[in-house]
């Protein structure tokens, strides 16, 4: 049990993370402190390494270059969208991700049952994604082929995972899901996210 104290919270990732095109407290960590704050879980304002645009290669650089010195109760993962869209190697992304998940535990002080992997959306259900001219089933079909590696990795480190690709999808037909630029997600779909993580963070924290 840790809450016997307010909890410290790093998120590891890219626009997904940070938010792009919504209010930072729209954003999935700050709805999942919110949330946990809400049930006297009492989390500090999360601490973000997370850029638009990122690769895994790009994040684990920024991890290194951040330095941090300190040990997280709870740490979140999602990263992979970026090396889908650019068409990079699912091999290296193995790789990649398998460094970051280790980076992660190392930041949650070893201890895998604070780590918690959050699969990755399907862009190509957005407006944009429709527009995009790459096929709304290829894309699908490589997000899958793509979490199927950051699900494996994680599994085989222990560590939780929580699948929101399936949900992401209604956003071809529900526009409140998607924000207005057309691409990233809506507070509401963040908010869907935080449901699903929620119930598994809660058990750990509790």
């Amino acid at each position: 049990m840790i809450n016997d104290h307010t909890i410290s919270y790093l998120a590891l990732g890219d626009s997904y993370t940070i938010g792009e095109a919504v209010p930072a407290a729209d954003s999935f960590p700050y709805q999942l402190a919110a949330r946990l704050s809400a049930e006297q879980i009492f989390v500090e304002q999360p601490y973000i390494i997370a850029t638009t645009g990122w690769t895994s290669s790009e994040l684990q650089a920024a991890i290194k270059t951040a330095a941090l010195g300190t040990k997280f109760d709870l740490v979140t993962l999602l990263i992979g969208v970026n090396n889908q869209y650019r068409g990079e190697s699912i091999t290296v992304y193995r790789q990649e991700f398998a460094a970051l998940l280790q980076t992660a535990l190392d930041l949650a002080g070893g201890d895998k049952s604070r780590v918690f992997v959050v699969s990755i959306p399907d862009w190509g259900a957005t407006p944009f994604g429709v527009a995009s001219g790459r096929g709304q089933e290829a894309i699908a079909l490589d997000i899958d082929a793509f979490n199927v590696v950051n699900k494996e990795e994680t599994l085989r480190a222990g560590v939780n995972y929580t699948d929101i690709t399936p949900a992401s999808r209604a956003a071809v037909s529900d526009p409140e899901l998607v924000a207005e630029d057309g691409l990233h997600p809506s507070a509401k779909m963040y908010s869907d996210w935080v449901n699903n993580l929620l119930p598994a963070v809660m058990k750990v924290l509790n």
